[in-house]
C-alpha cells in the first residue's frame, strides 16, 4: 500500500483523477442498490432484473465504435465534464419512478446514465498511458481498481443502510449531489500538452483503427482475454440470490448491499496481496483460482452467512485479473491508438458483462438453480486460462512492469 501512496504523492494529475474516481464511484453504488431494491419492491420478475443489469453495460457496447475516435480527436477534459453533467441529468429523474408501469423511464435513464459513465471510464483509461510512464502504469491501474473496489465496498454497505432507513429516493438525490462535487474537482484539473486531441478527421480515425486491429492480432487477442473478467458480473445473480434465499429473513436492501460489500472486501485486498506476485506466467494460475473460488461460492450460496464469506474469496482475484490484463493491452498498443483500442476493449468487456447478465436471467427463468448458474460462471475461467496459454505459445508477451 505504501507503494501506491508514494505514486499518488508523486503524480498530481493521477491524484486528482483518483479523488474524482472515488467520489463518482462511491455515488454510483447508492443508486445501484436503490435500483435493484426498487425493482424487487415493484415485483419485477427475474427477466426484468436481468435486463436492468444488462442495460448497465449495453450502452458501452453500442457507443464504443464511435467513442474511441472522439476520445482521440477532442480534448479529454471537455468531454469528461460533459459526461459527468449528463450522469447528473440522468440520475435525478429516477426519483419519479414509483410504479411498475414506469419501468420504461427507468430503462431510459439507466441506459443514458451508464452510457455516460462507460464513456468517461474509457476516456480516463486511454488518458493514463499518455500521462504516465510504463513503470507507473500498472500501479495506476491497480490504484484505479482499489478505488473502485473500496467505493464498491463502502458504497454498497452504506447505501444498503441508507435505502433501508430512508428509502430509494434519498439514495438517488445523494448520488446526484456527490456527482456535483466531482464536477467541481474536475473543473480545476489541468492536463499537460499532448493530451488535447489530434484534430484528425473523425472518419479517418475510425478507418485507421480498423486497419490497425487487422494488422495487430495480439491486440485483438488481449481484448478478448480481458473480456473473460466480465464473467464476474454478479449484479443480477446477487439480486436473484436475495430474492430466492434470503428474503424475508434479511431485508432486501441490506442483503444486496452486504453481499456486494463482502465481495468488494476481496476486491480491495486483491491488488495489495497479489500485485507484487502476479506476472505473465502466474496469470493463468490466477484465472484457475478465480474459477475455484466461484465454485466454492456456488456450493454454499443457499446459506446467507457462508455466502458472505465465500464472496470475499470470489473478489480476491478479480481486480488483479482486471488490472493486469488491462495493462497488458495498454503495453502492446501503439500510443496514437490508445483511445480507440481502449474503446473496443471496453466494448468487448461490457458486451460480455451484458450477455452474462442476460444469460443469468434466462437460465433462472428456465428453472435452473442459482448454484448451477454460479458454477457455470466459474467454469468460464478454465477456458480463459487455456486461451491465455494459447496466446503465450503464439506471441511474445511483454512483461508488465511493477
Amino acid at each position: 500500500m505504501k507503494h501506491y501512496i508514494r505514486i499518488l504523492r508523486a503524480e498530481a494529475i493521477l491524484r486528482r483523477l483518483s479523488l474524482i474516481q472515488l467520489i463518482a464511484y462511491f455515488a454510483a453504488w447508492f443508486s445501484n442498490v436503490a435500483i435493484y431494491t426498487l425493482l424487487i419492491q415493484l415485483g419485477a420478475n427475474p427477466g426484468i432484473i436481468a435486463l436492468t443489469a444488462a442495460l448497465h453495460f449495453l450502452p458501452g457496447v453500442l457507443q464504443a465504435p464511435f467513442s474511441g475516435s472522439l476520445i482521440d480527436r477532442y480534448p479529454p477534459k471537455r468531454l469528461m465534464l460533459l459526461l459527468m453533467l449528463l450522469e447528473i441529468a440522468a440520475t435525478l429523474p429516477l426519483i419519479l419512478i414509483d410504479d411498475i408501469a414506469m419501468l420504461w423511464l427507468l430503462f431510459v435513464l439507466v441506459f443514458v446514465r451508464m452510457g455516460a459513465s462507460s464513456f468517461y471510464f474509457t476516456l480516463e483509461m486511454s488518458l493514463l498511458p499518455r500521462i504516465l510512464n510504463a513503470e507507473t502504469l500498472k500501479s495506476a491501474n491497480e490504484i484505479h481498481s482499489i478505488i473502485w473496489s473500496f467505493s464498491y465496498t463502502v458504497g454498497m454497505a452504506v447505501s444498503g443502510f441508507v435505502v433501508y432507513l430512508v428509502g430509494v429516493k434519498a439514495a438517488f438525490v445523494l448520488d446526484a449531489s456527490l456527482f456535483v462535487l466531482a464536477v467541481g474537482l474536475l473543473w480545476r484539473l489541468g492536463l499537460p500538452s499532448g493530451t488535447h486531441g489530434t484534430g484528425e478527421r473523425y472518419w479517418e480515425l475510425m478507418r485507421s483503427s480498423i486497419v490497425y486491429l487487422r494488422e495487430a492480432p495480439l491486440v485483438k487477442h488481449l481484448i478478448l482475454l480481458h473480456a473473460f473478467v466480465g464473467f464476474t458480473a454478479f449484479d443480477a445473480l446477487v439480486a436473484l440470490m436475495v430474492e430466492a434465499y434470503y428474503v424475508p429473513a434479511v431485508a432486501t436492501a441490506l442483503a444486496i448491499g452486504l453481499l456486494h460489500a463482502s465481495r468488494a472486501l476481496g476486491l480491495v485486498a486483491g491488488p495489495v496481496v497479489l500485485g507484487g506476485w502476479i506476472n505473465n506466467r502466474r496469470l493463468g494460475i490466477l484465472m484457475l483460482l478465480q474459477g475455484v473460488a466461484i465454485w466454492l461460492w456456488a456450493a454454499v450460496v443457499e446459506d446467507f452467512y457462508l455466502s458472505l464469506l465465500a464472496s470475499v474469496g470470489v473478489g480476491l482475484g478479480t481486480t488483479t485479473l482486471w488490472s493486469y490484463t488491462y495493462t497488458l493491452l495498454q503495453r502492446h498498443t501503439e500510443p496514437r491508438f490508445y483511445g480507440r483500442v481502449v474503446a473496443y476493449n471496453d466494448m468487448m468487456f461490457l458486451l460480455t458483462v451484458a450477455l452474462v447478465s442476460l444469460l443469468v436471467g434466462y437460465l433462472a427463468e428456465a428453472g435452473m438453480g442459482i448454484p448451477f448458474i454460479t458454477a457455470l460462471l466459474g467454469a468460464s475461467f478454465t477456458l480463459g486460462a487455456l486461451y491465455l496459454a494459447w496466446i503465450a505459445r503464439h506471441y511474445d508477451l511483454k512483461e508488465v512492469s511493477a
